[in-house]
Formats: structure tokens, sequence, C-alpha cells
């Protein structure tokens, strides 16, 4: 081995570390040979000096692949152990088996130049401190990382030419099988067919993945296992949502052969480690797309109705496809105002309501405002329902037939111009395989001219594609005439869902503008059709709830009439006898009756009689307070009755109010003229007066002493 010479004590002290590495664990089962040969460097390193104890093996990466970017365990403690300097030297079968990324080989062989760590393989000994081993380790690092980008480039070479003649075989969906020629072919088994077709006609039913998992919620589905114990066999299970999307976005199962819808990204994560992932290839961009390649379950147009509606379907995209709830108008009414879609909201389910987006975030306008759903869904349907009789479905019919000649007209010329390219394209390459290849010059004319004629082939077919999504297909007569005819009693059948009642709505109605109008009382509402024509009505907004519970008007009016002279228990028993009920539809009470006295400012009648007077009444005539008088009836001292509403009514004349003004004239508390006062303190005489202190002349003073009062001398009080 060259550079031996190169290996000193200071390596030999230190470990010896055998890197193992095997792009695939299939080369792993398959190739033992090279497996071998890696853990025999053991005994070679064993033979170059080193001791066992200090021989560490290290094959955790076996079965991963040396790119840049894969994350490897191994090599990860391998770079550790050498930054730290505790190997002496490593040891691989190649350099590319350590690593097939030239930047990763350079970051170890700059490490070890560092710590003064060798790198080993069967050609020689290196030592990366040294210039023209870098330069050797980077030159064959170089030939690793450019052996794995031709041989990759090689093998896809190859596949993508068997995929553009539709001839590479790749894993196909359930319900798909290969025959023996090597063609597609739908599965003989009539269970999966059934299984397969079912999916899509509860699909063309509902209207959602979530609704077909809902049908297949007590039936088994099946799934080819590819790989693994069960490879190949038949497994049956759960129908999931995900493979719901699976089948219906499957451009197979149209009869299409299509190679390269995915595509693999990498990208950097937080930790520095490169992640690959699949992501789908918009339908321009697939490399191969053969259609009729084969017998399909769907039509092309079926396949491309089902993405649209799946497209519709997705709410986090901005799609606001019919759902469960009662507002008809969810998701295709729009503020004239500001014009951006309106919020449904559900309070409650008996009144759903529909909200300007623009409050959101702060963009609303003084135009913009709310609605009651029920407002705009009692307006819609009578208008839709109306537009459809005998004249206007007559001339819809008429127009549909002459709809659908202008789009079998479009779409005979996209085909005639793809036949022509397509023609065109096989003559040239006709032309091309026929010339000698000796003859590089006429060869070389008629390649440019063959993939010329290919590119406007590939125009073509888009041109046809883009044609096919632009004209939908039309339902026939015979359907439009069977949908007009029982539209009403579709829409009013009690069978008929609120989702499906506003599918109804939308394939007519385009979507619903709630226009400004100055009357806060009325609401214009602008109606598109998919036909291009516009209609607008007037209507009257739903009132209040709080209003709308209020009791109705020949109510009101029967107690603003009899109120004032009527009592209240009184006039609720006149109320439910006419018959007259609640704004909630209950019979009328006592509480009913005072809330509209309340409301409406209607008084009670007088609870007194003549020659009574309220509490109230008293208190004024006697200049007191409510208080007293109600003092004066609960001690006895006042003679009242309990009156209409429970009022006390006081029998008053003269007699009366001379008593009560007694009463006052001799309270103390009513009357501060009527107190006993204490008697005052005798004032003392000048000479009696005690002679006050001095003030201090500063803080730290001391006060005087208090003199000790004496026992035997009375105190001075109240004079008797």
């Amino acid at each position: 081995m060259n550079g031996e010479h190169k290996i000193t004590s200071t390596h030999l002290d230190r470990k010896a570390l055998i890197y193992l590495r095997q792009s695939s664990m299939a080369q792993v089962r398959h190739h033992t040979e090279s497996t071998r040969s890696q853990y025999a460097l053991a005994d070679r390193a064993a033979e170059m000096g080193w001791a066992r104890r200090d021989i560490e093996v290290i094959d955790t990466d076996l079965g991963i692949s040396g790119k840049w970017g894969v994350a490897r365990e191994g090599f990860t403690r391998l770079i550790a152990q050498v930054c730290t300097g505790e190997v002496g030297a490593i040891f691989g079968i190649e350099i590319t088996r350590l690593a097939r990324s030239n930047a990763e080989v350079a970051r170890l062989a700059e490490f070890a130049a560092i710590t003064g760590t060798l790198l080993i393989d069967p050609d020689g000994v290196y030592d990366p401190a040294d210039v023209n081993d870098r330069v050797l380790l980077g030159f064959k690092s170089t030939m690793g990382e450019m052996e794995l980008h031709v041989m990759a480039q090689r093998l896809q070479a190859n596949k993508r030419a068997a995929a553009a003649r539709g001839e590479l075989r790749t894993p196909l969906p359930v319900g798909l099988v290969h025959d023996d020629a090597g063609g597609i072919m739908i599965d003989p088994d009539d269970e999966v067919q059934a299984a397969v077709r079912d999916v899509f006609a509860a699909f063309a039913a509902c209207g959602s993945a979530y609704g077909v998992v809902d049908v297949f919620a007590g039936r088994r589905f099946p799934l080819r296992a590819y790989g693994g114990a069960w490879a190949g066999q038949l497994r049956w299970g759960r129908l999931t949502h995900s493979r719901v999307l699976g089948i219906l976005k499957n451009p197979c199962y149209a009869g299409a052969y299509v190679h390269g819808r995915y595509t693999s990204r990498r990208t950097v994560g937080p930790d520095g480690i490169v992640r690959s992932s699949l992501v789908e290839r918009p339908r321009p961009e697939w490399p191969v797309l053969i259609r009729d390649h084969h017998e399909g379950y769907v039509t092309w147009a079926d396949y491309l109705a089902n993405e649209k509606k799946l497209a519709a379907n997705q709410t986090n995209a901005g799609a606001r496809p019919p759902r469960e709830g009662g507002a008809l108008c969810q998701g295709i009414i729009y503020c004239g105002a500001c014009g951006t879609p309106m919020r449904t909201n559900y309070h409650d389910d008996a009144h759903p309501g529909s909200a300007c987006w623009g409050r959101a975030d702060r963009r609303t306008t003084p135009s913009c405002r709310p609605i009651a759903a029920d407002t705009v869904d009692a307006a819609l349907p009578r208008v839709m329902l109306d537009a459809l009789t005998g004249e206007q479905v007559a001339l819809a019919l008429d127009a549909a037939g002459e709809v659908a000649s202008r789009h079998q007209r479009a779409g005979r010329a996209a085909e005639l111009a793809v036949e022509r390219a397509r023609y065109d394209a096989e003559r040239a390459e006709r032309a091309f395989t026929a010339v000698e290849p000796e003859n590089r010059l006429v060869a070389r004319t008629l390649e440019t001219r063959w993939e010329a004629r290919l590119a406007g082939l590939a125009e073509a077919e888009q041109a046809l594609e883009a044609a096919a999504e632009a004209l939908p297909p039309l339902p026939g007569r015979a359907e439009l005439e069977k949908l007009a005819a029982d539209l009403p009693g579709l829409w009013h059948d009690p069978a008929t869902g609120n989702k499906d009642r506003k599918r109804l709505l939308r394939t007519l109605i385009a979507d619903v503008t709630l226009l400004p109008e100055p009357d806060r009382a009325k609401a214009r509402i602008g109606i598109r059709w998919h036909t291009g024509a516009t209609d607008e009505l007037r209507v009257s907004r739903a009132a209040h709830p709080g209003t709308a519970r209020r009791s109705p008007s020949p109510a009101v009016e029967m107690v603003r009439r009899l109120g004032p002279s009527t009592p209240t228990a009184e006039l609720a028993a006149q109320l439910n006898d006419a018959g007259l009920v609640t704004g909630n539809g209950r019979p009328f009470d006592v509480k009913a009756v005072q809330w509209i006295r309340r409301a409406y400012g209607i008084p009670a009648p007088e609870p007194c009689a003549d020659g009574e007077v309220s509490v109230a009444e008293a208190a004024g005539k006697l200049g007191c307070s409510a208080g007293v008088v109600y003092y004066w009836i609960e001690n006895g001292q006042l003679t009242a009755r309990r009156g209409p509403g429970n009022r006390l009514c006081i029998a008053w004349d003269a007699a009366t109010e001379a008593s009560c003004r007694e009463h006052i004239a001799a309270s103390g508390h009513l009357n501060p003229g009527a107190r006993r006062t204490r008697p005052r303190k005798t004032p003392r005489c000048p000479a009696e007066q005690p002679q006050m202190p001095a003030p201090l002349a500063s803080s730290s003073q001391q006060r005087a002493p208090r003199k000790e009062h004496d026992p035997n001398t009375p105190r001075q009080g109240w004079a008797v």
C-alpha cells in the first residue's frame, strides 16, 4: 500500500475507525461480498499496527445513500470523534464509501487535517494536511459525485424514453392490472370493478370526498399491496378520505397514461438537514400524458369535472361549496358596498344571517349592512321558479341546443387540428427514419423538422384540452325538459335537503349582491344569472327579533283604549276573551299587560276612590316623606286599604289631616322645635379660667406634667 510511512506512533496510539456504507437495503441483502470486504478492513487495520481494542467499526449507515443532504447517523458520529482528536485513521473500501458529496468529503478532510487524522483506502494512505494528498482526495470525491450523477441520468433517460411511448411499467392503482403483453386493462375481478365504479357513482351523487367515505362506511374496499410481506396480494379494508382523493385525482382511471405527476423537492430544515419530499406538478407540467391509452372507468371529461368539483370544495383555498345550513345564498352572496363576500352566521338554526367579511379587517363602509338570510331566501326561489315558464323553458332549450352545436363545432375544429398535426409529425418521423445514418447533413435537417412537427402537435393538443375545459359538456335536451317540468315539485319536496336546494339554485344563479339602499327598512338584491343577465329586487327587511316578538297591534290598541280605566288583571282577561295572544303566541297575563303599559306609556286606572289619597299624595299634603306615612300605617296610627294593583289608599278628610299634623308637631324628629334640649354647662368666671402654658421653645423641651385631680374636690359639670 502506498504511503504506509505516513503512519506514525501518534496515529497508532489513537483509534482506527472502520466506516461501512452501502446505498440501499437491496445492496445489503444481495451484495453480501461488498459488505464482507468492508468488515475485513478491521483485520487490515490490525495488520498495520493498531491494537484490536482501538479498532471501532461504524456500520449504522448500511442501506443509506451517501449523496449530499441525506442524514447519516454513522457519518455524523465519525465527524464528532474526528473533531475531538480521538481518531488516528479512518478506513474505507473507497473514498466514495465515505460520501458521494464533494462538500462532505472536503469538510471531513478539513477536520482531519486539523486533528492529524489519516484517510486510508486500498489504494493508499492519505494525509489531509499534505496538499498533494488533499488534491487527490478532492479529485476522487469529485469523480464519485459525478459517477452518481451519470448513473442516475442514464437510468432516468431510459425510463423517460419508455414512458414517452407509454411502455414503462409502473405500479397501477386498484382496479387496473397489466395484461400478458404489458398493456393496462380493467381488473377482471367483478367485485373490485364494482367497488371502484361505486366510488365514482357516489361522488357524482354527493359531490364530496367525505360523502363517498360515508357511503362506504359499512363496506370494504380493495387495496393491492406493493412491497412487504403482502406484496402483490389484494387486501380489503376501510375506505379513507385520502384514498378517495387518490382515486378521483388519478388520471389512470380516465384511460390516460401519465408519467411524472410528482417530482422530488429538497428543502433545508432549521436543523440544517436536507429533506426530500414529493410534490404534485400542475397538469400542464406533466412530462408524459397520453390520453385514451387504455380502457378506463370514467371519461376524460368526467375526470376534469371531478377535478374541478374537488377544487371547488377546498374551503381553505377560498372555495365556498354548498353546505347543509339553512341559508340558501351561503357562498354566493356579496356586499355591493365594498365588493367583499358576505359571511354567513348561524346564531341559531331559526335566524341565520349574512354579514360583510370586511368587518374582520375594518374595511367596511357606511353602506355595508348585514341582512337576515330569510329576507333573501324568500325572494330568490320565487324569482328562479317564475323564470322557468313554458316560453322561457322552450327558449332555454333552443339556446342550449345552439350552444351544444357551437361547442361541438369548436371541439371538432380543435380535434381536426390535432389530427393534422399528428399526421405531419408521423410523416416527419418516417422521413427521418428512412434516411441513411451516414448522411448526417440530411438527417440533421429531417430531425429538426421532426422536432418542429412534434412541437406543433403538442400545441394542438394543448389547444384541444383548453377548448374542452372552456366548453364543458352540456346536459341533453331530454334531461333539461325533465328537470324543468319537475323543478317546482323538486324544490318544495320535504325530502330535498338544504344542500341539494343550494346546488339547484347555483345551476341557474351565479351570484347575489346586496346593493346599497338608503331606506333601512328595505333591501336591494342584485341577481346575476349564469347566462349573463341580471335582475334587481327590492324587498322589505325582516323585523328585528325583539320587534317581531312584540305584542300585535290590535292588543296594543285595546290596552291603549281600556287601560286608563280598567284594572290590569281585568284587562288581561278581556284580551284573552277577545282571542288575542302575545308576540310569543302565549295568552295574556298581568305581567304581559304591565309590560305593554310600560312600553307604550299607558297609565293604569286610579286606585283610590273619592275621599281617598295615595301615600305619595298624603306625604305631599303634610310636607313629610312617604316613609313617615308608611310608618304610621304599619303602626296603626293611620287607616289604609289595598286598592287595584296592590296600592295603598288612605281615607282622607280634615280630621285625618289635623291628626297627622298634630303627630308631626309633637315629634321631635319631624319638628326640630319640639325637641328637648339638654341644659348648657355653667360658664366659668375669668378668674377661674386656667392659664394656658406658654408655647414650647423647641421640640426638645418637655411638656408640663398634668396636674392630678383631687378626689375630694368636686368636678365642674352640669349646673344643678
